[in-house]
């Protein structure tokens, strides 16, 4: 694509206010005031006129221009007082310029013709590179968010002095150059900073500049990578006391007071981030074993379990895991541990009782480029099985403490899947076991007897198979609202009705077979005088038709639900940040 420079699209937009057409400008259309003619007065117009035609909403010379309050008025300069207009007053005149998504790339030098210009907003356009030296002087607003920049560059060189705010957000900044290039130095009066959605992963270097800006009191972070670290807020309030407001929110002096000293813990990590995902109560799905066979033999027995599995950010190298639970589960989970951890990192401890498990994964991004820890880095995290029951609490709760927070800021953004999983189990009976080597053989009424008392004690044992897998179930889980300052997520998981219509073969041999149930119960009713022969055929049409026998009601599938939350660590206070820090930096 090709570059598209400021300069051409102002000076489209002011060819467009038609300053020297009618009805602006020195046309023939105007009354020169010297009283002409009836055949003058029916081609010429007073200002008065002319000005109604500019103001009024029904008239086709009206035109709403957003790009600057100020094109409306200059319209109106050009009706009462067409002789001052030339290019130096056109460009002097306007205060206020908004050039928005018109694919500008290159801020040319004719800008600077807009000697008297004071905010300028270029918003979701193409620009990678502006230069300070193509700004007027004058600016006090200059707002470039979503654009392409990747480097601050020439703009924090000599910068219009009276800069008050200034907006970067959505662009690609982060790098230790743009943090160097954040100081009082560059923005004397700078008084709010909007660096939200960029890529600034270490809080404590740009804090450390932007306390050096003398009049900050308005500052956007949220976005950010560190921003999901638990050190946020917190470090950035008592970092910066002169601040206001943060993060559009007002920072009262309780808040303020509460992280008193949290900025000189220096011994404190804060480049990591620490996600606890809760699964809650499930509900709405059908009880598998409605469908089945009442003439199916006794064995295999056929049980169902549920299990919620989801797809979360796991880019690691390393992982381990603590588990809170009972004596014989955790050493259970001592011996598996050691052999899993480090492949699957979050498999969950299957527990055969209905106790809530408490786990711990941490999650490490592995050495190499920044580029590499993407969120495509995910891997399936499993509750524990549970009976099916109409409502089933999981109460499955694990915390990952990642530390790729840029990979991580991309997982977030793109949310994760999780999925419902039916488990079907087959249990057959064991076999007879035979009777202990060196017994000796009884005579036939001794067998007989003993043979006759085993089969009253013994119970029948069940052998398992391994269970069948199957995802009846899917969902998408939003996660937003995390990277826009809520700490915590709570979204009730809608997987649909999962009762599923039989293939077209079983409905068509269970409606033959419901016909023929009613062309016999019809000749039953002939033989025996009907009574009987009713009975069956209104069981036969409620099968088919539902339990009312109402065949204009249609079932409603009932709506699979899951509660589920996710919930980011915040420190609320500076206390809970010793013991944690102390940790996490050993």
């Amino acid at each position: 694509m090709s570059s598209v420079a400021l300069s051409a699209v102002l000076d489209k937009h002011i060819r467009r206010l038609c300053l020297d057409q009618f009805p602006c400008g020195k046309g023939s259309w105007r009354k020169d005031g010297g009283g002409g003619g009836s055949e003058a007065e029916a081609v010429t117009e007073d200002t008065d006129t002319l000005l109604d035609l500019l103001s009024c909403p029904h008239s086709p010379w009206h035109h709403d221009e957003p790009w600057s309050p100020q094109a409306a008025a200059l319209q109106r300069v050009a009706v009462v007082q067409p002789e001052r207009l030339d290019a130096d007053f056109v460009c002097s005149y306007f205060r206020k310029l908004r050039i928005v998504d018109k694919d500008v790339s290159v801020i040319d030098s004719y800008l600077l013709k807009f000697c008297n210009l004071q905010e300028l907003v270029l918003s979701a356009n193409r620009i990678c590179e502006i230069s300070a030296e193509n700004l007027p002087r004058t600016l006090k607003v200059l707002e470039l968010r979503a654009n392409q920049l990747r480097a601050l560059g020439r703009l924090a060189i000599s910068p219009p002095p009276r800069l008050q705010y200034l907006g970067l957000a959505a662009n690609r900044l982060g790098s230790h150059r743009d943090v160097t290039q954040l100081t009082g130095s560059q923005w004397p009066e700078l008084v709010c900073l909007d660096l939200s959605e960029c890529d600034f992963r270490e809080q404590r270097p740009l804090l450390k500049a932007l306390g050096t800006l003398p009049c900050l009191r308005t500052l956007v972070l949220e976005g950010n990578p560190f921003t999901l670290a638990p050190s946020y807020p917190g470090f950035a309030v008592d970092a910066l006391p002169r601040l206001s407001y943060l993060d559009a929110a007002w920072i009262a002096p309780e808040e303020r007071h509460r992280y008193r000293g949290m900025a000189n813990m220096s011994h404190l990590l804060v480049d990591w981030a620490s996600a606890t995902v809760c699964v809650g109560v499930m509900q709405g799905v059908p009880d598998p074993q409605l469908d089945a066979d009442p003439d199916a033999p006794e064995f295999p027995v056929v049980s169902y379990s549920y299990v919620i599995s989801y797809m979360f950010f796991s880019h690691q190298s390393t992982a381990y895991r603590e588990v809170v639970i009972g004596a014989a589960a955790k050493r259970q989970s001592q011996g598996q541990g050691q052999d899993q951890g480090q492949d699957q990192g979050a498999e969950p401890i299957q527990t055969p009782n209905k106790r809530t498990v408490k786990e711990t994964v941490v999650v490490q991004a592995a050495a190499g480029s920044q580029e590499q820890a993407a969120f495509s880095y995910e891997s399936r995290y499993s509750t524990s099985s549970q009976p099916w029951a109409d409502s089933v609490d999981f109460g499955d709760t694990v915390t990952f403490v990642v530390r790729d927070l840029s990979g991580f800021q991309k997982f977030l953004h793109q949310g994760f899947s999780i999925f419902i999983e039916q488990e079907k189990i087959l249990s057959w009976p064991t076999e007879a076991s035979d009777d202990a080597p060196g017994q000796g053989v009884a005579d036939n009424k001794g067998k007989k007897a003993k043979t006759k008392d085993k089969r009253k004690k013994t119970v029948v044992e069940l052998v398992a198979d391994p269970p069948v897998t199957t995802v009846v179930a899917s969902s998408h889980v939003p996660l937003h609202g995390l990277l826009s300052g809520y700490p915590k997520v709570d979204v009730l998981c809608d997987f649909g009705p999962l009762h599923k219509d039989p293939p077209p073969e079983d409905a068509a041999a269970a409606t033959d077979e419901v016909a023929g149930m009613d062309n016999k119960a019809k000749d039953d009713s002939k033989k025996k005088g009907g009574r009987a022969g009713n009975k069956k055929t209104a069981t036969a049409k409620g099968t088919r038709r539902g339990e009312d026998g109402d065949a204009d009601t249609p079932t409603r599938a009932e709506t699979a639900t899951l509660e589920l939350s996710v919930e980011l660590k915040k420190w609320r206070h500076a206390s809970e940040v010793a013991p944690l820090g102390r940790a996490t930096a050993s």
